[in-house]
């Protein structure tokens, strides 16, 4: 029999794509989870005394002893203390069994070098750990109340109502009646007076009632209310009846009217009321609490103008009773109020350290708290500055925690910075080229360093803050266990996005089977969010979850594209009013780049799929980019803003409610679809309205578009609980592997 050219590489391409989404690849997949483990080594829940000159942290090693070390950070010393052994102890004298689980030591309390307390039983226990020796310290009162909250997110405090407020000099208590503010002197309700009178139930004065310092003036808020929308959920399955029961949330989405606040400064010997000059705070998203000034001159209040273009700090005077502004915050797009806001009114003088996107990027500024005028900018550059750690008014220094500054290294990586209030003697405390976690003693004296990145192991080190010098070595990850199973570490990839120059970042996560030779299919796992980057930047045995479905036989990538956060505020902007964009033309500029380095990345053949906003994201690559995505699977998924909570969505898409929702809405887009959709929610979420993906199932049933639709009963904000990830892996692996998945409970 004569075999051609032809058939013999036909058949060699069959036999490389085999043994892919086969019963042995979902038996590893799964198998691998133990894997994760094997990382041993690395410092967890470090904790500092009070006197900031001892610490702790827990140790998982891999003779499996799980240890708690106590460092002495004058002398550099440890001890370390074998988990077990307080066990035994603690049962010996409990009088019965007790394992010490995972969440043990939340509390946990580091005394000296020597001595930790923590509580367990309902009773403080210390253990000396130069002794070894475990003692009772004293049993903790009980309440009779959990003081847990199952409460919903989401909920309103019905402020019209609310506990009476004791003067600082104890003299008086102020409290809301009929609507008005009232005093009285302490323990004598007959010297009741009323303080105001135009308050009613439409528009009342808040219980959030502030003494000023020397107790004689109060600030409150004149509301005018506004009704709260309430998103109603069915629960189908309810475990304690055979019928159905509703259930409702406060639930504002955006375009809904919100309550308007005004605040008001009371004298309370004078009886004078001064109000807020109402045309200075008009249309309000949302108003901060009051806060006195020291010298108990006014009140200061910051105040977000709907639309989120406007954010000021204001003052509201209680000599001349005039409304001012501080500082003022103006955007053509949005200001990142809910991710970089940053304010620190300074004690010793009259400044505010603020922090402010004005020229591109994140940055600090030392303002005039009197007059407001700009004093200096104490950040500066194409960088931003991602928190402030701590401000010492005595030494005029910020320790700060900044991205971006090395242009030749992953603009993600977070590294520790000091610099002067004047904007001079910028130093970096953490050099290595990594991602730093730091957590500081309480004077700020000294930092546990912990640093790795997603493709290198963590290690911790003790270091000054005063010259960021290792003063003491701690610990290295040890993960030889986990690269013995044939673990591969991610790939750090970065291509250009749509513009040609910006530099986009993520990773390549690939089986441990990994063969060159074999073409495999690409799953990305979105998150484009425009209030934070995702792709992970430190260490992780299975990062975001890629790896177990990498096994089945896959690439799988997860980018941070243009729209998201943490680098300019121009690569920002591009989510503004357009969340559909979700930085799809970078991702599959990086997806083409990789796959021209590494071939065997069949981008024919791309799946995605997202949680949340990341599934709206994953459900729109369907219906704007069909021609590269192929499959998606999409998780209780926001498919249209105008269905989801008000804040989230009036940030990025604006107000009022313009023609751009709909442009983004997976639902007046349902027509567009093409490949192959997987839609899950669960029937409790009450972060994302579950509405918004019936919504999206009815219009794709109109049009007449195939897909998939799976409803979890009971389940809130999730992807789908275990069932719905066994749902996502066998789509991937039916319809981008073209294989019939095994059954579940083969394996």
């Amino acid at each position: 029999m004569k075999i051609t050219l032809t058939a013999v590489l036909l058949l060699i391409f069959q036999l490389t794509t085999l043994a892919q989404g086969t019963l042995e690849d979902y038996k590893r997949a799964k198998e691998i989870r133990s894997s994760f483990g094997k990382v041993y080594q690395v410092p967890q829940q470090i904790i500092w005394s009070e006197k900031g000159d001892s610490f702790s942290y827990r140790l998982h090693k891999k003779d499996g002893k799980r240890s708690l070390y106590l460092v002495d950070a004058v002398t550099h010393k440890k001890i370390d203390t074998d988990v077990d052994a307080i066990e035994k102890q603690l049962s010996a004298q409990l009088g019965k069994e007790v394992k010490l689980g995972v969440l043990w030591g939340r509390d946990l309390k580091v005394l000296t070098a020597n001595e930790v307390e923590f509580t367990e039983e309902k009773v403080i226990w210390k253990w000396n750990a130069q002794e070894n020796k475990l003692s009772k310290t004293r049993d903790i009162a009980t309440t009779g109340m959990d003081r847990r909250s199952d409460g919903y997110w989401g909920a309103r405090w019905d402020d019209s109502k609310g506990e009476s407020v004791e003067s600082p000099d104890k003299a008086y208590t102020a409290y809301i009646k009929n609507s008005n503010v009232y005093i009285s002197k302490k323990g004598d309700p007959k010297s009741e007076r009323q303080l105001t009178f135009d308050g009613s139930p439409g528009e009342y004065y808040s219980a959030r009632i502030q003494w000023s310092n020397d107790s004689k003036k109060l600030a409150a808020s004149k509301v005018r209310k506004a009704e709260i929308r309430q998103l109603t959920l069915l629960e189908s399955s309810p475990v304690d009846q055979l019928q159905p029961k509703l259930q409702t949330r406060d639930y504002n989405k955006p375009g809904d009217a919100l309550s308007q606040y005004y605040p008001t400064i009371i004298d309370v010997m004078g009886e004078r009321v001064i109000t807020v000059d109402p045309a200075q705070i008009p249309n309000q998203f949302s108003l901060s609490a009051l806060v006195w000034k020291a010298d108990n001159s006014g009140i200061t209040f910051e105040y977000n103008q709907r639309g989120h273009q406007r954010y000021d700090v204001m003052e509201l005077s209680a000599v001349d009773g005039k409304t001012k502004t501080i500082i003022s915050e103006r955007s053509a797009t949005f200001i990142d109020y809910s991710g970089k806001k940053y304010r620190n009114d300074l004690k010793k003088t009259a400044d505010i350290i603020w922090a402010s996107e004005r020229d591109g990027w994140n940055h600090l500024y030392l303002f005039d708290a009197k007059t407001g005028a700009l004093k200096q900018q104490i950040t500066k550059g194409n960088w931003v500055v991602r928190k402030v750690v701590h401000v010492d008014e005595d030494s005029k220094k910020i320790i700060f925690e900044a991205s971006g500054m090395n242009k030749e290294l992953d603009p993600y990586l977070i590294r520790y910075y000091t610099i002067g209030f004047d904007g001079k003697g910028l130093k970096e405390l953490t050099p290595e080229i990594a991602n730093h976690q730091a957590t500081f003693n309480p004077d700020h004296s000294l930092f546990v360093d912990l640093y790795s990145r997603v493709d290198q192991a963590p290690q911790a080190v003790l270091r000054r803050v005063a010259d960021g010098q290792i003063v003491m070595d701690l610990e290295k990850a040890d993960i030889s266990d986990l690269e013995a199973t044939g673990w591969r570490k991610p790939e750090v990839f970065k291509s250009l996005a749509r513009d040609g120059k910006t530099e986009i970042w993520g990773i390549i996560v690939r089986p441990r089977n990994f063969d060159p030779n074999k073409k495999y299919p690409v799953i990305e796992y979105i998150y484009a969010g425009p209030h934070s980057a995702f792709v992970p930047k430190s260490f992780s045995a299975n990062p975001s979850g890629l790896a177990e479905l990498a096994e089945l036989g896959f690439i799988v990538v997860q980018i941070d594209g243009m729209g998201t956060s943490n680098r300019s505020k121009a690569f920002q902007d591009v989510a503004w009013k357009n969340l559909k964009d979700a930085g799809f033309p970078d991702r599959i500029a990086w997806m083409k780049a990789a796959a021209l380095k590494y071939p065997y990345m069949d981008i024919e053949k791309v799946g995605i799929y997202g949680t949340s906003a990341g599934g709206q994201s994953s459900a729109g690559a369907l219906l704007f980019h069909p021609e590269f995505y192929k499959v998606g699977v999409s998780s209780c998924g926001c498919h249209d803003n105008r269905m989801d909570k008000i804040w989230w969505n009036e940030q990025w898409m604006g107000w009022p409610i313009g023609p751009e929702y709909a442009a983004c809405s997976n639902i007046e887009n349902a027509y567009r679809l093409e490949g192959k959709l997987l839609l899950i929610v669960g029937e409790l979420d009450d972060n994302v309205d579950p509405a918004s993906t019936y919504q999206f199932v009815n219009q794709l049933i109109k049009h007449g578009k195939d897909h998939d639709f799976i409803m979890v009963p009971g389940m809130g904000h999730a992807s789908g609980g275990d069932f719905g990830e066994k749902k996502r892996r066998d789509y991937f692996v039916k319809h981008l592997l073209g294989v019939e998945p095994p059954a579940w409970n083969a394996y």
